[in-house]
Parts: structure tokens; sequence; C-alpha cells
């Protein structure tokens, strides 16, 4: 485990725990129910950062968004300390004060009416906490906006991409969350400012003892930042590891596929996915990832006699803790791959 992982990990008390959770959307034109989430176990320790990785479309968001609140599930539950989450107004609103929401996008994140110091305050008079001017100075300051006087009247064109970015954070750092939920943070802004921005995130969780749930498509953002990866293809957790078993021992063939994209991994070879993700009202029999799997379509699965296992018995569901583990018949619950 690497250093920053020491901090926190599922091994400590959990903050967020996710149970079998399923959200369904309904259909589009009529054509059924659509499970954007059909089983989804996790469990994020305290001072853990947690990066949730796939393509778009494979529920990383609607985890995030149901982690949240934002989103009810059909089944299953989410707790944050042991406690299930309530939907009632002021559950919700309690809740939302200690698990804040960090948006890929800054400028749509940002009312372009509204001064920086307006944009830090709107949390803190939502909740009406004292000491407003203070809790803003405070929170700009810990984004790394300095001196945060020189910024109060400045609005949002005025900022540069980094900037914004940082008054965003600010904004949730002024209610003195417990959990940020981070949805792509950093994949509007240029290179050079990506790396501020998390060296920023995890400064603050050094300093403050924050958990991050980081949602990103982009693997080598999370080899950066994350102590352990969830892999999410079409509702499901595939695979789940520390950074470094699932970077440097991939076993599921989605993650490799990803991890082939990323320029830092040079010394793997190239895995090209024929098509997109499928429409989740449209699961595939079996392994759900079958009809787009390299080592479906090249043979291996046959040659390891579990061809007919991928086109039609369905995986067992991951479950929140347990090491490195991969939802594949070609790898055995809880073990490392069958030789081959």
């Amino acid at each position: 485990m690497s250093e920053r992982a020491a901090v926190g990990s599922v091994a400590s008390e959990p903050v967020i725990e996710v149970d079998d959770l399923v959200v369904t959307f309904r259909g589009r034109r009529g054509g059924g129910t659509a499970r954007a989430l059909d089983g989804v176990n996790l469990a994020v320790g305290r001072g853990e950062i947690v990066a949730l990785v796939g393509e778009s479309g494979c529920g990383k968001t609607t985890l995030a968004r149901s982690i949240l609140g934002l989103e009810r599930p059909a089944s299953g539950e989410v707790r944050f300390q042991g406690e299930p989450l309530g939907y009632g107004g002021r559950a919700l609103k309690a809740y939302r004060r200690r698990v804040q929401l960090v948006l890929q996008d800054p400028t749509g994140s940002l009312n372009p009416r509204q001064t920086v110091y307006e944009a830090v305050a709107e949390g803190p008079r939502v909740h009406r906490m004292a000491d407003e001017s203070g809790r803003v100075v405070k929170a700009l300051s810990q984004a790394g906006i300095r001196p945060p006087e020189r910024f109060f009247l400045r609005y949002p064109h005025e900022l540069s991409g980094g900037q914004r970015q940082r008054v965003v954070i600010a904004g949730a750092l002024a209610l003195n969350p417990e959990v940020i939920v981070a949805d792509e943070p950093v994949s509007s802004l240029d290179a050079s400012v990506r790396g501020e921005i998390l060296a920023l995130l995890l400064q603050l969780r050094e300093e403050l003892e924050l958990t991050l749930l980081v949602v990103t498509h982009d693997l080598g953002l999370a080899w950066n930042i994350a102590d352990r990866l969830v892999v999410m293809y079409l509702g499901r957790v595939v695979e789940d590891g520390t950074t470094e078993q699932v970077l440097n021992n991939p076993q599921h063939p989605y993650t490799k596929a990803l991890l082939s994209v990323v320029p830092e991994m040079e010394q793997v070879e190239s895995i090209v996915l024929t098509g997109e993700t499928p429409d989740c009202a449209r699961i595939p029999t079996g392994c759900r990832f079958h009809p787009r799997c390299p080592a479906y379509a090249s043979g291996e699965a046959e040659a390891a006699g579990i061809a007919a296992d991928c086109r039609s018995r369905e995986l067992p569901i991951l479950g929140a803790t347990g090491g490195h583990r991969a939802a594949c018949w070609l790898v055995p619950a809880g073990d490392a791959p069958i030789p081959r």
C-alpha cells in the first residue's frame, strides 16, 4: 500500500457504505426499466481516497449521485457513519452539510452574477452557520486562493480555470464537510493546472482528514490520487482493489483495456474495445461485458472452458470489502487469475 493509503482504508471505520444498491430509470420511449445500478456494494474508510472509474454510462456518476442523496434507490441503502441515509428534507439538508459535491465544470458550477465571496458564502448562509466572513476567508485560503480578501469582489469570468475550480472547492470547504464527492474534478482544466488541483485535494485530505470519492474516466488521474480503485461497468463493480494492486496486476479484461490507453502504462499492450457500453435497459445475459470482451473474442475464454458461462451464467455481485477482487469467470473470487 502507498504511503498516502496508510491514512485511511476500508480497514478503518467506514464513513460511507453502499449495500446492494439498485437504481432504476424509466427506459426511453416506453422501453421498460433501465437499471443504472444493478447491485453495488461499496465501503469507503475514513480519510480514504477512492476513485470510481469506467467509461461513460457505466454507472459511476449515478452511484455518486445516490451517495449524495440526489437519486433514491429502488432497493438497497446508503449508510453514513453506520446510519441509513434519510430522504426527508431536514435529514438531507443535515447530511449534505457533511457530504459535499465538487462538480467537473467550475464555469457551470458558479453563478456568473455572484462574486467569489457570495459563491463561497452561499452554503454557510443556507445552513445558518455563524461567522460567515471568517468561514469564507478560511475556506478560500484552504483552497489556495490567497490573499482571500483580494478575490472577494471578483466574478467568475475574471478568474482562470484553476482559480474557478479552487473557488468551487472553497464553497464545499466552507461547510466543514467530512466527505467530498468530486465528479471529474480536473477534466475541464488545462494539463498544467490539473496537477495543482490534484495536489490540493491530497493536501486537504492530509490537513483536514477528509474522505474523498473521485469520479473519473481517467485511470491516469486515479493513479496519481487514489488509495483504492473501483472499476465499474454497466451498473456493477467489476474490479476493486488498492491502486497498486489494480494497476500492477489488473485482473478483469475491462480494466486491462482501460489501462492500455493510459500513457504512463507504456508496457501494456494496446487493447481496442469494440462497440459502446450497452444500454442499461438491455443488459446482456451472462457476463455483461462478454459482447465486448477481448478474452472472449480471442478464444481465451473458450480455451479455459468458461465461454458458456460468459454467455449465460450471471456473475456473483462483489461485496463491499475483501481485498483485490474481479467479477470475471477467468478470475476465481478473491484469488489470483487462473493459470493459463
